[in-house]
């Protein structure tokens, strides 16, 4: 595609300054701001959000309404399903051994390494300058607190903080911790008895 103008059809607005391979797939109401670059067979789903300085890398698979906040790094193997948020300066790895070279001084290539699939479920949310290790799943709606270094899964619902992050309890729906005397939150309903640990 022709990225000398920006693109607005099919319900698509990709700008102008954005570089988006020709290869991969965008879904109707989704926009990609500045500076974006989404390589190739990359599927993103309807209406999502990709703010300035986004990268996203070949084969990511982006569910719907998903928000990618600027400056977010989303490395091959990686899932993010319907509802994600992704805050501002996130980095995923896809790595757990990292080298530029083999043992013997030769440069790695594609061949020379394993990808690990890392998952962030539906509606989770991962608050900004958080670095999400290779490998993991991030639970159905869990919310990761910003500046997060995420080692380990998270549970649905887990609230997770800290260098290295720690379950110190669980969020409902609409991202409020929930309280362990059982009583609801007073948006969404939800309670301690609505999620199973």
């Amino acid at each position: 595609m022709d990225n000398k103008t920006k693109k607005e059809s099919e319900d698509v607005f990709i700008h102008a300054s954005a570089s988006v391979s020709k290869d991969a797939k965008i879904g109707k109401g989704t926009k990609i701001w500045n500076w974006v670059q989404v390589r190739e067979n990359a599927s993103l789903g309807e209406n999502c959000i990709l703010s300035k300085g986004v990268y996203v890398d070949i084969g990511v698979k982006i569910g719907d309404n998903v928000k990618i906040q600027n400056n977010v790094s989303v490395y091959h193997g990686v899932t993010l399903e319907d509802g994600a948020f992704i805050g501002p300066h996130v980095c995923f790895t896809n790595d757990i051994n990292p080298r530029a070279v083999n043992p013997d001084g030769t440069p790695k290539d594609l061949s020379d390494w394993t990808v690990s699939k890392t998952l962030v479920k539906e509606g989770a949310a991962i608050g900004a300058n958080s670095t999400i290790l290779a490998g993991i799943t991030i639970g159905k709606w869990a919310l990761i607190g910003a500046g997060a270094i995420v080692t380990k899964s998270v549970p649905d619902y887990g609230l997770a903080v800290g260098c290295p992050a720690k379950v110190i309890g669980y969020v409902c729906k609409c991202g409020k911790r929930i309280l362990e005397d059982g009583s609801a939150c007073k948006d969404c309903a939800m309670s301690k008895n609505d999620i199973s640990e």
